[in-house]
């Protein structure tokens, strides 16, 4: 059995973010009789906020049973303070000193200490800042067995409370530190058998995570299954309680409703828990879909619950379900300093089960309420309780901040597309931005947003490569084009494409947004907004025109295309989507330009028929309702 004893400390827990926004949550339009108004936000620092923001104090011993003389470590997690904190480990022969230790900044902080072996015995963790006791852990060094599973995926032994939560957050945030957004893998197991990031590794001293181990963890899901397979993964090394609903798909007036709960307590036939493991996720990879994340805001049932647009709510574990079926999770905060915007990064999975690091921005995260299917925004996994050997959801009302949890929030609901990015950029930079450095900041994250475009039609170019005379097929209309499976969703890019496509637009669009919205933007009063507008088309122009990426053509040369080139093709990128296209045809090579000569492979007339007919959504910056 797991043995995690935790007591609390609280401190001015989580104090309010100066952050207001004056709009409809119920769903104002803009215009007629309706308004939208967006008050002027005082704020502050970002890196002002962990000396208020003080998340719950918890400790973890690691592993879940340390063996006489093998080495173990303690995770504790709290406030800024975490880091000056002091930890003391005391046994019948004594202290043990803390050999070395790793830190993470970002709230909820943590620190992990290395302890050598020790004889077995009892022992008392102690965790002292400015000398006081701010939480303690008892924990026992023992040999022990590996009992078989009996019955079911894995016992539950405890539920999920506010402490869990928080070690959860932290669990998150250390197992992809380090990573931006050129950072990818090809599967999710790849990132957990990462020793030196997951605090987790091999933590039922099973050899779970070891790639070298004949039963090891095997995760590849895709963007849907990505939360749950993280969320199941931490779930099932502590003991606590796990589910999943089985959800229909709604449709545009009605959304997923929830259905069938499978959770951890289902049965099983697998003695070996790593193996009963894995076969839980590949059943629940049948069970969750585009849908299960879109469900009412308001549901009970739902497996995820909306939080408010706050950064001590965005905290890294928070899912972002976009309007059409695709899922993020936040994973690190960076924070806005005098000369960078800060920036909010997220992991998300790809159909061919890739992991890639994403920067939340116009580009990447859509959102829109209106004839979208289900109940789009940020929120988190809805915690489930474990009184009296039952597992139960926990109802919307019982998370709230005193109870240590992140409240429930509807402050999404029907929010106008244009709110939501406005106040998300308040929540990433709290102080006006410097324009320029703001957009210089656009034109990188399109030019990353590019760069793994790359990757993606290289892949598919590479399988027609090995497979000549192949067509594969598509869709016949605009929903399943930009959702399906099979071939066509491994290697053809429409989801990806029209994201570009609205990117494009928010970086060309950028100077009139400092013109509409001065306020934003820390701009000298003796500068007129057109003077600026004026300069910053001519630093985008400017730095369009540096900035660059290549591809290999039909012929095997290599083609480079400068960003400004790609801004003046953004019209070809409405049909450029079908791998069945040759490479030129991909990066929008006009018909007779020399770069498409060596163009050898076009898309049927059939299917060029239906591209030009699913067109209008391209053209429009609209997704069809998935």
């Amino acid at each position: 059995m797991v043995k995690v004893y935790i007591r609390l400390f609280f401190r001015n827990l989580m104090a309010t973010l100066l952050f207001v926004v004056f709009a409809s949550c119920e769903g104002k339009q803009t215009g007629g009789n309706g308004s939208t108004f967006i008050e002027k936000i005082e704020s502050v620092f970002e890196d002002e906020l962990p000396d208020a923001y003080e998340p719950l104090n918890a400790m973890l011993i690691i592993p879940a049973n340390p063996a006489p003389g093998e080495g173990f470590r303690i995770l504790s997690t709290g406030g800024s303070n975490i880091r000056k904190a002091k930890i003391i480990v005391n046994g019948s022969l004594g202290n043990l000193e803390s050999l070395n230790h790793t830190s993470g900044n970002e709230l909820p902080c943590w620190r992990i200490d290395d302890f050598s072996g020790s004889p077995a015995g009892k022992f008392q963790a102690t965790l002292m800042v400015d000398k006081k006791e701010i939480s303690t852990l008892t924990f026992e060094i023992t040999a022990w067995e590996a009992i078989p599973q009996k019955g079911v995926v894995w016992k539950t032994t405890r539920g999920w409370d506010n402490e869990m939560e928080t070690i959860y957050s932290a669990w998150v945030n250390a197992l992809f530190r380090g990573s931006d957004e050129q950072t990818s893998w090809p599967a999710l197991h790849e990132v957990t058998q990462n020793k030196d990031c997951n605090f987790l590794y091999n933590y039922l001293s099973l050899g779970e995570d070891d790639p070298m181990s004949k039963n090891k963890v095997i995760m590849e899901p895709d963007c849907a299954d990505n939360p749950f397979f993280l969320r199941a993964y931490f779930a099932w090394k502590l003991g606590l309680p796990f589910g999943y609903h089985v959800c229909d798909r709604g449709y545009v007036g009605k959304n997923p409703g929830t259905g069938q709960w499978v959770t951890n307590e289902s049965s099983s036939s697998k003695t070996n828990t790593v193996l009963a493991f894995n076969s839980f996720l590949r059943r629940m990879m049948d069970g969750v879909h585009s849908g299960t994340a879109r469900t009412a805001l308001n549901n009970e049932n739902a497996d995820y619950y909306p939080v408010a647009l706050e950064r001590k709510s965005l905290r890294p574990g928070t899912i972002y379900a976009d309007p059409y079926g695709h899922t993020f999770i936040l994973v690190s905060w960076k924070a806005q300093t005098k000369d960078n915007p800060g920036v909010l990064l997220a992991v998300d999975a790809q159909p061919d089960k890739t992991i890639a690091i994403k920067r939340f921005w116009k580009g990447n995260f859509l959102f829109n309420t209106t004839e979208v299917v289900g109940e789009p925004g940020f929120k988190a996994f809805r915690p489930i309780r474990f009184d009296d050997g039952k597992l139960a959801l926990m109802k919307n009302e019982a998370l709230n901040e005193s109870a240590g949890f992140v409240p429930f929030s509807l402050q999404q609901k029907k929010m106008e597309s244009e709110v939501f990015y406005h106040s998300m950029e308040r929540v990433i930079n709290p102080k006006p931005l410097d324009p320029e450095a703001a957009l210089l900041n656009l034109i990188q994250a399109l030019h990353e947003q590019l760069m793994v475009r790359v990757k993606s039609v290289a892949n598919g170019e590479a399988y027609l490569r090995e497979h000549p005379g192949t067509v594969i097929p598509m869709p016949s209309n605009a929903n399943g084009i930009f959702q399906t499976g099979g071939q066509w969703e491994d290697f053809s890019t429409p989801n990806r494409d029209l994201r570009l496509l609205i990117a494009i637009d928010a970086v060309l669009g950028f100077p009139d947004r400092v013109s509409k919205y001065p306020d934003d933007y820390n701009i000298s009063k003796s500068n007129s907004t057109e003077e600026i507008k004026y300069k910053l088309q001519s630093l985008l122009e400017k730095k369009v025109s540096e900035l660059s990426l290549s591809y290999t053509r039909s012929d095997g040369s290599i083609q480079e295309l400068s960003l400004a080139e790609i801004l003046q093709r953004r019209e070809a990128f409405e049909m450029a989507y079908n791998p069945n296209d040759g490479i030129e045809i991909r990066w929008g090579a006009s018909e007779n330009s020399n770069e498409r000569a060596t163009c050898l492979r076009h898309a049927p007339p059939y299917q060029q028929k239906t591209m030009q007919a699913v067109r209008k959504w391209f053209s429009q910056r609209l997704h069809p309702p998935t």
